[in-house]
């Protein structure tokens, strides 16, 4: 199996380092209701403005429950059903776009998700997991068929599972799965005073 853990150029979190986005999955292997409570748990320690905790996930076994898996799946768009068929579990992403204390708009709804997602993903990392966020998706289709209203945002679904060998999958997934991961210079992004004036 590919182990492409970051080659950062400064330290980090080994857990950081470790987590990437494989699209091959072991679709034999059951993921725990232990490991699941353990994920979401992470997630609900996220920070949020105002403590208002506007994420909100559904997640989608195959193996306890095909039916609505099966729902959530032909949400994907088929350039990532062709991977995403192996995953155990789907996760639905969805933040709630309003306040509850007020029903004022939480601009900072989508960001307060993004932040508990990651937490989740890192705790699966942890826990042996891979997982891969996709936007390929039929957002409305997905609302529609899990009838959520529309003062939720989908964000994006999540295939979680156990990495399995990458010679299961069709190319080009195959070759992408054991290129090098890149990503921009710290110079690109990351400024120090003033803008674009970089901080390294």
């Amino acid at each position: 199996m590919e182990n492409k853990k970051a080659k950062a150029k400064y330290k980090i979190n080994e857990i950081i380092a470790k987590r990437w986005s494989p699209r091959s999955f072991d679709a034999t292997k059951e993921v725990s209701k232990e490991d699941l409570l353990s994920i979401c748990e992470a997630a609900r320690w996220a920070p949020s403005s105002v403590n208002e905790q506007p994420w909100n996930y559904i997640i989608w076994d195959k193996f306890t429950d095909k039916e609505n898996y099966n729902k959530a799946f032909s949400c994907l768009n088929e350039w990532n059903q062709k991977w995403a068929k192996n995953a155990p579990i789907l996760i639905g992403v969805f933040a709630y776009n309003l306040f509850s204390q007020n029903n004022n708009n939480n601009r900072w709804a989508l960001y307060d998700t993004g932040a508990a997602t990651i937490s989740m993903l890192l705790q699966a990392t942890e826990l042996g997991l891979v997982s891969h966020q996709m936007g390929g998706y039929d957002t409305n289709k997905l609302l529609k068929e899990f009838e959520i209203t529309d003062d939720y945002t989908s964000i994006s679904v999540i295939a979680l599972g156990y990495q399995a060998e990458s010679d299961i999958l069709e190319e080009p997934f195959r070759e992408r799965e054991s290129a090098e991961r890149i990503r921009k210079d710290l110079r690109e992004n990351f400024y120090f005073s003033t803008w674009e004036n970089p901080l390294e």
